[in-house]
């Protein structure tokens, strides 16, 4: 996955996109298009080697139960694996689903009986990256320029978006992450994803590799 960024010198590094890097690109668009994701991410073709967690997740933030069932149900019809089943929790309500090129999505809400009828509209997306240090981590990206928003002590930190941003980047402790998706913590090889930065590529603490975006890349004549 590539998180693309982009720079302003009032409010510094953010990011802009997102890529999966996936086997199948055409079959992973097939399915976003279904599911209804498809405009928050890019897709890219990769090979590279991964086994059992990646060490993040993207979520999903939505009005009520109805739309977190919705989106639940139109991506295990396009192929999606159920890794916890939409349920009531202290917090809301939410579902975790994997998808076919193997990335695991988070849907829910902090609502627990709907106000209205289901839709198809997203509130939020999340990327949400599993570390070992989430206040080591969350220094080292504030250090390259990302603004932190939130953050409780070693437990959790969200920076805030960019103004084109469509998807928010924060840290979470891996296992922790693991274990509210209903997965093993352990896992090897690539995290497909890589996240963009503005001029130079440079790798953070937990292994997840930064890129130049696209459109800051120098062209070759």
């Amino acid at each position: 996955m590539v998180m693309a960024t982009t720079t302003s010198t009032a409010a510094g590094t953010s990011l802009a996109s997102v890529t999966l890097e996936v086997a199948d690109p055409e079959a992973a668009r097939r399915f976003y298009s279904a599911f209804g994701v498809d405009t928050y991410i890019r897709l890219r073709v990769s090979d590279a080697h991964s086994t059992g967690f990646r060490g993040f997740t993207l979520g999903l933030t939505v009005s009520g139960p109805a739309t977190v069932d919705g989106f639940v149900g139109a991506a295990v019809d396009a192929g999606a694996t159920v890794l916890k089943p939409a349920a009531k929790s202290l917090w809301g309500y939410g579902g975790v689903v994997q998808a076919p090129d193997g990335t695991i999505w988070k849907i829910a809400t902090s609502a627990k009986k709907d106000t209205g009828p289901a839709t198809r509209e997203i509130d939020e997306v999340v990327l949400l990256l599993g570390v070992e240090d989430v206040k080591a981590t969350k220094q080292f990206y504030a250090g390259r320029g990302l603004t932190v928003a939130k953050s409780f002590g070693g437990k959790y930190a969200e920076f805030a978006p960019g103004q084109s941003s469509l998807v928010k980047l924060a840290l979470y402790k891996r296992r922790a992450l693991a274990k509210d998706l209903g997965v093993p913590a352990d896992g090897t090889g690539s995290h497909r994803v890589v996240l963009g930065g503005t001029a130079d590529a440079f790798t953070d603490p937990d292994g997840f590799a930064w890129e130049a975006a696209p459109s800051l890349a120098p062209t070759l004549s």
